[in-house]
C-alpha cells in the first residue's frame, strides 16, 4: 500500500514548513489530488490518520480537492473532461493522442497551523 508511504511524505513535509514558521501544531493540510494520480483516497485518509500520531499533525484534518481528468487533443485542440473508468486517450473527434491538463495532481496546497 503505496498510500501509507505517501501519507508519510505528506507529514513530513507539513511538519517541515510548520517547524519553520514555530508551528506548535498543525491544524489542517489541504491537498489536491488528482482522480488519474493513482492514489486510493480511502487509503490514503486511513494512512494518514495511522501516520499523525505523535507528529505535530497528531489531530490534524486532512482535506482533500479532487481534482478531475481532463485533457486536449493534440492534433485539434479539442478539450474534453474522462471519466478515468472509460477512458481512452485518443481524441473523439479526430482520433489523434490525448494531452493530460489536469488529473494527475498529488500536492499539498498548504497546511494550517498554530
Amino acid at each position: 500500500m503505496h498510500e501509507l508511504s505517501l501519507a508519510q511524505d505528506i507529514l513530513a513535509l507539513s511538519e517541515t514548513e510548520a517547524r519553520k514558521h514555530g508551528a506548535r501544531r498543525i491544524i489542517r493540510v489541504k491537498l489536491l489530488l488528482g482522480e488519474f494520480a493513482g492514489v486510493v483516497r480511502d487509503a490514503l485518509e486511513f494512512s494518514f490518520e495511522v501516520a499523525r500520531a505523535g507528529t505535530l499533525a497528531a489531530s490534524a484534518e486532512l482535506q482533500i480537492e479532487e481534482v478531475p481528468l481532463e485533457t486536449r487533443c493534440t492534433r485539434c485542440g479539442e478539450a474534453a473532461r474522462q471519466a478515468v473508468n472509460d477512458f481512452v486517450m485518443l481524441c473523439a473527434s479526430c482520433a489523434a493522442p490525448l494531452e493530460i491538463l489536469s488529473g494527475r495532481e498529488l500536492q499539498v496546497e498548504y497546511i494550517e497551523i498554530e
